[in-house]
């Protein structure tokens, strides 16, 4: 055969296991696995010494488009996506203004497909005002899940109370993302905190039980209804323990932040850049976190890319928003994870590819497999490397994991047969289109 890239004599991390192999790339997908050393090809990628990867995935980005685009726009922000190794993001509908209707997808799609550096999949808001467009909304082409804010949002994106919960899940039958903390616990603990107050305060504002509570609820709901959930960024013990009895509704999603950095450690060290919704807990958490991950309770790994302006996330707690930057850093803080002996390569391939093509229903990526998507990252698991913020692609300029030593790196970024990342070099014009779903 001549293929249009041959991939050669990299350490390839299929399905089964890891292979030493050649992939052959004709027409954007993957043609034949193996010794193909007879074969020719248009393009070679010598990958020896290095792993190719399925193209791994951010189920989780705030690209802020539309928004503020001294912040984040969806070009920035998937940019930075293929400079980190990511290959597909999947983006929140919290815009200004939300993805809550029609016209707004229908903008949003169009916009995407124009501006986007790798392939995406797009969230829409599920809120109290558009229950009955949701079950239509939700089929849409490129649209990866319905996003729900039971905690934590905007009056116009909350949805706090059981009977718009209840009727939100029984509008259509795909799986639906969560954020879930109780809101009510949230307004009830107010009154106890004020400005001023040390950025460590956010973590007790927003506790264990806030986030129990909604995750509790919500599994209730997800049960009376039959509507399976995605719960996002699960930060707590409490949760992951008892999310495990509700593997017939329930999938889980956690955060490398919740991974990687440990309270009171990261206020105290970063200030407002440590804040996030749900916070970075203490070890205790932490410990819970990576013992969910070996069982197989987590699912999936993201970021929660959430940025805001330097300048904002340096006011007093807590009027420094809540979000971190994370799409172009997740890769190279999991692989040196992989590298200290926390996880194994192929359990990272499997949260961050196959995991989330099995909960979203994605279509042709997740796996290196014939007849896939030609979508790889390939990653150099020796180079070692510190994460500096003149290497963050996203306008804020700033990183949580800025001066972080890791051991290794993303080195090439594949969509499609097509290389739009080489060695910190990003490469041609966008190229990204609507990712597939199961409808």
């Amino acid at each position: 055969m001549h293929f249009d890239l041959l991939i050669r004599a990299g350490a390839c991390m299929l399905p089964w296991g890891e292979e030493q192999a050649d992939v052959g790339i004709l027409h954007g997908r993957i043609a034949a696995i193996g010794a193909l050393h007879t074969h020719t090809a248009a393009e070679v990628f010598d990958a020896s010494g290095l792993h190719v990867l399925p193209g791994l995935i951010d189920s989780h980005v705030h690209l802020r488009d539309p928004g503020d685009a001294t912040v984040e726009t969806l070009a920035t922000g998937t940019r930075a996506a293929v400079l980190g190794g990511v290959a597909t993001v999947f983006d929140m509908p919290n815009t200004n203004p939300a993805i809550v209707d029609q016209d707004r997808l229908d903008w949003k799609r169009s916009y995407a497909e124009q501006q986007s550096w790798c392939d995406i999949g797009l969230y829409v808001a599920g809120a109290k005002t558009n229950i009955d467009a949701l079950a239509a909304l939700e089929r849409q082409p490129g649209v990866c899940a319905i996003k729900v804010f039971a905690g934590s949002s905007t009056a116009a994106l909350l949805v706090e109370d059981d009977e718009h919960l209840e009727r939100l899940m029984r509008a259509g039958r795909r799986r639906i993302a969560f954020h879930s903390e109780d809101e009510y616990r949230l307004r009830a603990r107010k009154p106890l905190f004020h400005s001023g107050m040390p950025y460590r305060s956010h973590m007790e504002w927003r506790d264990e039980e806030c986030a129990f509570l909604g995750t509790r609820r919500l599994m209730a709901l997800a049960r009376k209804t039959g509507r399976p959930a995605h719960i996002l960024h699960v930060s707590t013990a409490e949760e992951l323990e008892y999310l495990r009895d509700f593997r017939d509704v329930a999938s889980v999603e956690v955060l490398v932040n919740h991974l990687t950095q440990v309270a009171p450690d990261c206020y105290d060290n970063l200030g407002g850049m440590g804040v996030m919704n749900p916070p970075i807990r203490g070890e205790r958490h932490r410990a819970a976190s990576w013992a969910a991950l070996r069982d197989g309770t987590v699912d999936t790994i993201g970021s929660d890319h959430a940025p805001h302006s330097r300048a904002a996330k340096r006011l007093p707690w807590p009027d420094c928003p809540a979000g971190l930057t994370g799409v172009q850093t997740v890769v190279p803080v999991m692989l040196d994870h992989v590298n200290a002996g926390r996880l194994s390569l192929s359990r990272l391939v499997d949260l961050m590819a196959a995991g989330p093509a099995r909960v979203y229903g994605l279509i042709g990526k997740g796996r290196l497999a014939a007849g896939y998507d030609a979508d790889f990252t390939i990653v150099d698991m020796k180079r070692r490397r510190t994460i500096e913020e003149s290497w963050i692609a996203s306008p804020c300029g700033w990183t949580p994991f800025a001066g972080m030593s890791v051991q290794g790196w993303p080195v090439a970024t594949i969509i499609r047969g097509m290389t739009v990342m080489r060695d910190d070099e990003v490469l041609g014009a966008p190229i990204g289109r609507l990712a597939r779903f199961q409808a």
